[in-house]
Order: C-alpha cells, then structure tokens, then sequence
C-alpha cells in the first residue's frame, strides 16, 4: 500500500477539522451520543477526501539509441517519460 503524500494528508486533515466544527455547529448537539456519531462521520469524510486526491506519476527513464551511422558510435541518450 503506497504511502500518503502531503497533500493527502493536508486534505484530510483539514476535512475533518472544518466538518466537525460546521456539524457541531450545525445540529447543536450537546449529547456524548451525538458528537460521536459526529466525529466519526467527519472522520470518514476526511478519510474519503484523502483517498480521492490523485497520486503523483511516477516518471521513469527510457533510453533511447539513435540509429547507427558510419562514422560515429552508438550513442544513448535517456529519455523521460510519464506512465
């Protein structure tokens, strides 16, 4: 399982923040049972935020070797590609 970048994190985190205090906010509620159900709903929004931002692309480095000519070597020249 690859790890969370940055910017995952960065969304997540400020995902549950915000919507925890706006579903505080928003219902009033002052029962243990309420901020629970809550906290863990923010929680799954944030975790679903996360999981949604997109993953960078790996580059990685083809080489690529010119056509032979008569007078001069082999040459390689390495290329970068996004897959």
């Amino acid at each position: 399982m690859p790890r969370p970048t940055a910017a995952q994190l960065a969304y997540g985190s400020c995902t549950v923040i915000f919507s925890t205090l706006a579903m505080l906010l928003l219902s009033q509620t002052s029962s243990g049972a309420g901020i629970a159900v809550i906290a863990v709903s923010a929680l799954l929004l944030g975790l679903l935020v996360a999981m949604t931002v997109p993953m960078p692309r790996r580059t990685r480095v083809v080489t690529v070797r010119k056509p032979a000519d008569t007078d001069a070597q082999h040459s390689e020249e390495p290329v970068l590609t996004q897959s």
